[in-house]
């Protein structure tokens, strides 16, 4: 009995050295949020203050030392985020996750992202601001890399520590450019269409712009071979680390549509929800500049940003920036390609891509004139048969460190447009709003036209020359509207009006969010913080009733069954709102997806069936092909002899929708709320774990809003008839011009990337509710709610 006592004893005291042991190491890897730091290459004190949201409150003699401050406890919260995602675009993920990431590597490597930041790096004036303060910002990263804690994920993952260098920089600012692409998508599959059933089965497809009613107003041939390049680039941008840049909202009151006659300025940028979340909140204040602004992990100058003077944000442009063209080899020998003037040879280069625990894998990459070629890139693609990528970011000089820094340095709305014209890719909507009552916005991107007559939604001929470019234009062609009559400016992803008679062709997203801000915005006239807060919060689709509409008009009612009568009725009194409690978005949304299912899949199969709900056409589809009766979609081309109508294909869905919900949620239509079925989970790369999946992820929550609401969290359309929500608003934000100290926003989850932070997650409860907290302008409020960390410079 003694002898058990003494094992028990011993064995309590080891528990409880090993959890003495692991609250020491826990407490150890928390970010530092008071105290003293000695800084290198720091030339005064510099003090950061806290707050209660963790949000950095920078004091600095200097803008350098601000921005090595800056980079210093950025890096202590969001490290693991800028090592994943200075890692995408030169194909480094197989270092650190192995083989599983090699896909994602080949493509990212070979389409030229690296090369690009190359010649852009070697072109920049090293003597200007925006790159002395890009480095000093570098300088506050790496010195957290040497003397810092590692990230728990650096140890479970070994990852080697590495410098961050300006190419780093420019590499994650080429990923976000590609990832706002959406031609690698689509085009390959409207192809497939085109070659296997003919232009008839393009008309309902809305691809001349058609569907594009809502526009922003401005104020001045081997089938299974394209298709292939949709489904890999769209299944690498779902599985990568870090998710894409998907749409967005902003608005912009101007002072006639405000009750205080100042600006407002409204943005929720949509980007897919990860953990950590996309943006990391500053606070920059020195003798001669002071901003406020999100950034990007590993980026120096905030993409969204305000101060006293004036606010910028931004939404997705859509346009089409990126076409694929189909090269020919000559005849026995695959190392040359026709042009217009004769063979010309690729260019081919090497590349190594290390893949951790085994062998180096070495890529053989070809450049035509016109870009990469993807067959050497992606998996599923037959060699003979080549496919040039051409995309304006890696073609055009890239100004970006220079546009970024201007926007966030810009003394007047001219100073700030000049900024903007430095952009050729990505295509954005920068909006702009000013305490001089000034309201803005502008396309970026360098636009181009092709000759007419020539569809840049399909795969292009290369060899002729014919499909080529033919026009770059001038910035001045960009869409924009500054300080229009109407009284405010806005944008939701949808299309641009024409310039000089010309529609841009871009990938734009449905009318459903352009219809509702312009519809409210027009209503009133006395606008305040207050209601643009709810208006960015609002779940009210104004398509989707009518939507319901059309489908209830095409079933015989009269045969239905007590409970379909009973699913009919919810459905007939519905004002379009997607709330936790409502039941008829539980029903739309099942019944249009076995709408679009039983009408596009017999002609599509499965997979591209699966890309196209993905995509902006399937949801541009939806309100309108349901109008069309003669529509050739209709008919089951796999059914022999029988011609299906739209009656028939509307009436099977609703059947079969009432009995899925019915197996799923049970026989009670007033249980079937959107809270059960709509819900969202941040989720972090190595949450995939199921044993690290509590620790590193953040949810799951029951959410409201839906796809393409001003509350956009957007999901997939599946079978399952669960919808979790893949992104939605990576922020809220919310800059009153009248009471600029006390402007809102909010994060999806919280400014930290660390698990063991308090600011991990602490506003995700308040984000799915619509709430927001302060952007604190006040030094004596700053004071009174934070912790206070000094950096002291190290003593020569």
């Amino acid at each position: 009995m003694r002898k058990i006592k003494k094992i028990l004893l011993v064995l309590f005291v080891l528990i409880v050295i090993v959890g003495v042991g692991l609250c020491a190491y826990i407490f150890h890897l928390k970010p530092k949020y008071e105290g003293e730091i000695q800084l290198k290459n720091l030339d005064k004190e510099t003090t950061v203050y806290f707050d209660d949201f963790g949000v950095p409150h920078i004091y600095a003699d200097s803008e350098k030392d601000a921005m090595t401050a800056l980079g210093y406890v950025h890096a202590q919260e969001r490290l693991w985020q800028m090592e994943l995602l200075r890692r995408i675009a030169p194909g480094r993920l197989s270092e650190i996750f192995g083989s599983v990431a090699l896909k994602n590597d080949k493509f990212f490597s070979g389409i030229g992202i690296e090369e690009a930041s190359a010649k852009a790096i070697a072109k920049l004036d090293k003597n200007s601001q925006s790159y002395k303060m890009a480095i000093a910002y570098l300088d506050g990263i790496n010195q957290y890399l040497e003397e810092g804690t590692t990230p728990i994920e650096f140890t479970l993952v070994g990852v080697k520590k590495e410098k961050f260098t300006i190419k780093d920089v420019y590499n994650i600012f080429g990923y976000m450019s590609f990832s706002f692409a959406m031609a690698q998508k689509t085009d390959p599959l409207l192809t497939d269409i085109r070659n296997k059933y003919g232009a008839e089965y393009l008309k309902d497809l809305g691809i001349e712009g058609e569907f594009n009613t809502t526009q922003i107003k401005s104020s001045k041939e081997n089938i299974e071979e394209y298709t292939a390049i949709a489904k890999s680039v769209a299944a690498l941008l779902d599985n990568s680390p870090i998710p894409p840049f998907v749409g967005s909202n902003s608005w912009v009151a101007g002072p006639t549509k405000t009750k205080s006659g100042k600006v407002i300025f409204a943005n929720d940028p949509h980007i897919g929800f990860s953990q950590p979340a996309t943006w990391y909140e500053a606070h920059l204040i020195t003798p001669d500049f002071e901003l406020y602004g999100c950034y990007l992990a590993g980026t120096p100058y905030p993409l969204l940003a305000h101060n006293r003077d004036y606010a910028y944000g931004l939404t997705m442009f859509e346009n089409d920036d990126i076409d694929f063209y189909q090269e020919k080899n000559k005849e026995g020998d695959e190392n040359q390609y026709q042009t217009p003037t004769g063979f010309a040879a690729y260019e081919t280069r090497k590349k190594t891509i290390k893949v951790k625990d085994t062998a180096d894998v070495v890529l053989t990459l070809k450049t035509s004139r016109h870009g990469p070629i993807m067959n050497d890139l992606l998996d599923r693609l037959d060699k003979k048969n080549p496919i040039a990528m051409s995309w304006i970011y890696t073609q055009q000089p890239i100004q970006i460190l220079d546009a970024v820094y201007g926007l966030s340095h810009a003394k007047s709305k001219e100073d700030f447009r000049k900024s903007v014209q430095l952009v050729a890719a990505p295509g954005l909507n920068v909006m702009y709003g000013d305490a001089k009552g000034n309201v803005a916005w502008w396309a970026t991107g360098t636009l181009y036209k092709h000759d007419k007559g020539v569809n840049s939604f399909f795969i292009l001929d290369g060899a002729s020359g014919k499909d080529d470019i033919k026009e770059y234009l001038d910035f001045s062609k960009n869409p924009s509207a500054e300080n229009p009559d109407w009284g405010y400016v806005y944008s939701a992803n949808n299309q641009p009006e024409a310039i000089d008679g010309y529609l841009y062709p871009g990938y734009y997203l449905p009318e459903d969010r352009a219809k509702r801000i312009s519809a409210l915005m027009d209503a009133k006239s006395d606008w305040d913080k207050e209601a643009i807060s709810k208006m960015i919060f609002d779940n009210t689709s104004p398509i989707a009733p009518g939507v319901v509409q059309s489908l209830i008009s095409n079933v015989n009612t009269a045969s239905l069954s007590p409970k379909e009568k009973e699913v009919i009725a919810v459905l007939q009194s519905w004002k379009g709102t997607n709330n936790l409690e409502d039941v008829a978005p539980t029903i739309y949304n099942k019944w249009v997806y076995l709408y679009l299912k039983n009408t596009f899949e017999d002609e599509m199969g499965s997979d591209n069936f699966n890309l196209f709900l993905g995509l902006s056409l399937g949801k541009q589809v939806i309100a309108r092909q349901i109008e069309n009766e003669n529509s050739v979609w209709w008919d089951n081309i796999k059914t022999k002899n029988v011609k299906e109508t739209r009656s028939e294909i509307v009436s099977k869905s609703f059947h079969e929708s009432v009995k899925a919900l019915q197996e799923q949620l049970g026989d009670k239509v007033a249980d079937w709320n959107w809270g059960k079925v709509h819900t969202v989970e941040h989720e972090h790369p190595l949450g995939k774990i199921a044993a690290l999946r509590k620790l590193f992820d953040v949810g799951p929550f029951a959410a409201p809003g839906s796809n393409e609401v001003i509350n956009n969290q957007f999901f997939g359309l599946t079978n399952e008839g669960k919808y979790y929500v893949k992104g939605g608003p990576s922020t809220r934000r919310v800059v009153d011009f009248s009471d600029i100290e006390n402007s809102w926003s909010i994060l999806p989850t919280g400014q930290s990337g660390n698990p063991f932070s308090k600011h991990y997650d602490d506003q995700a409860e308040m984000y799915n509710a619509g709430k927001f907290r302060k952007m604190k302008l006040n030094k004596e409020e700053i004071l009174k709610t934070s912790t206070k960390l000094v950096f002291k410079p190290v003593k020569k």
